[in-house]
């Protein structure tokens, strides 16, 4: 399976980027690179939905960290959504989905996690 990565402006400001496939050490650098690219336009709120995404390995999540750290830094945020099945269980295995405040549906990224 191939990846690919998608992004749009979302309704009441931030992008949507929809990641599909497989994120991995072959793949990652695709999805760095567009959000170095959104960074570079002055795009702070990025919201990466993983409806779409069937595998993601430490790289993957790596990428997912370094652009939340990129972010971050210029007071923004970086958000996951959608992620199902063996993509769900690394994000809580490893506790990022708490970190990236993952949820099956993230209407209001920016509002704070829920207890």
């Amino acid at each position: 399976m191939t990846f690919t990565v998608t992004y749009a402006q979302r309704d009441g400001g931030g992008t949507c980027l929809r990641l599909a496939g497989e994120l991995d050490l072959g793949t990652a650098g695709e999805l760095n690179s567009t959000i170095d690219r959104l960074v570079a336009e002055g795009r702070r709120e990025l919201l990466l939905d993983l409806t779409d995404l069937t595998f993601c390995d430490s790289t993957g999540l790596a990428a997912f960290v370094r652009g939340d750290n990129l972010v971050a830094a210029d007071g923004g945020w970086l958000r996951l959504t959608g992620a199902t099945g063996p993509v769900a269980r690394v994000l809580q295995v490893t506790g990022l989905a708490e970190v990236l405040r993952h949820g099956r549906d993230t209407a209001d990224p920016a509002a704070p996690a829920a207890p």
